[in-house]
């Protein structure tokens, strides 16, 4: 028989969130899949926080394991028997969350998991314990040695890639150059590729309202955007823009383009997140939420869930489990696809 696949990591973010919850859930819903040899799931992070879960919620406990172990298993990281609060911001949270994702990162590199799928961690708690980053991308990127990374976020057929994220919007026009956008495009692009599009066809979103209104609100779109997107089109690449930033995502949901390449972090958040987070209307709360981050740019594969640690519900089992679902579907199409 053929040696299974490489498994697939999931870190567990800060331990004082969703995170334990929502991975014992998806082991559960991913159950079956395991039984028949199909997924190997590897879980990361503090041992103690998901014993802890795996007995809340009324489940068998996750084996220790090594990436060879075949159905589920967890590697800890950190002391077993540090336990943090459910619902803080701490620093021994923050440390737990760094841990498993350097842990992933040193196990992808070495080739002996396919991806990494990370649960939410909390980037005041990462600071805190001495590890300062803005979140999981930049923290990657170091990881890893990555010069440039892109977000890729993923609903449904909502692709959204982003020019700048975790930044001041006053700092956003000045991070738009022609290099930065060739390099998004590109990404973005082969990412589609790897997704099963013959033919990526990509929409530019506009920095400005109305595309700049022809200069009188801001050249950038029209000093820096559109030439770059006629130096990709002679190059071959299916693109269009710049395209007014109210209308784009409406496109995009319709189905006349494949990705849409945001300018900033707000711009491309918000029409993915408005569709994936699942509202009760009788009560106005959200129940459920699904969408995928993907980190682009990486020597590994790296997917996340769309949310963050949700602390004012931590250990309240009402989290859902479908981003992170979602999280390990689309890392492992993206393994599957560098494999052949």
């Amino acid at each position: 028989m053929p040696s299974p696949a490489p498994a697939v990591a999931i870190t567990m973010g800060d331990p004082a969130g969703i995170g334990p919850e929502i991975i014992v859930k998806a082991v559960q819903r991913l159950a079956p899949r395991m039984e028949d040899g199909s997924l190997r799931l590897l879980v990361i992070g503090s041992r103690s926080a998901l014993d802890t879960a795996t007995q809340r919620i009324g489940v068998a406990a996750i084996p220790v394991g090594t990436p060879d172990s075949p159905g589920v298993a967890q590697i800890p990281v950190g002391d077993d028997s540090a336990i943090v609060t459910l619902g803080e911001v701490s620093a021994l949270g923050g440390d737990f969350a760094y841990r498993a994702v350097a842990r992933g990162v040193e196990l992808a590199q070495a080739g002996q998991i396919a991806a990494i799928v990370t649960a939410p961690l909390n980037k005041e708690a990462l600071n805190l314990a001495g590890h300062h980053f803005a979140g999981h991308t930049d923290m990657l990127a170091k990881l890893t040695g990555a010069r440039d990374s892109v977000m890729l976020l993923a609903h449904g057929n909502m692709r959204v890639s982003h020019v700048t994220t975790h930044i001041a919007l006053a700092d956003v026009p000045s991070r738009l150059t022609p290099d930065r956008l060739r390099l998004v495009v590109g990404l973005t692009h082969a990412a589609l590729l790897e997704l099963g599009f013959t033919k990526p066809h990509i929409a530019i979103a506009a920095l400005n309202p109305h595309a700049g209104e022809g200069g009188l609100f801001g050249r950038e779109d029209i000093e820096i955007t559109t030439p770059a997107i006629a130096a990709m089109r002679a190059e071959g690449l299916h693109i269009t823009g710049p395209v007014p930033g109210d209308t784009v995502f409406v496109k995009l949901r319709a189905g006349q383009f494949d990705a849409v390449v945001a300018m900033y972090h707000d711009q491309g958040h918000i029409p993915v997140k408005l569709l994936g987070f699942h509202v009760d209307p009788a009560t106005g709360q959200w129940n459920s939420l699904s969408g995928v981050n993907i980190t682009l740019g990486l020597p590994i594969i790296r997917t996340s869930v769309d949310h963050g640690t949700a602390f004012d519900i931590a250990g309240q089992d009402i989290a859902s489990e479908d981003s992170l679902i979602e999280a390990i579907e689309y890392a492992e199409k993206l393994a599957a696809a560098r494999l052949r």
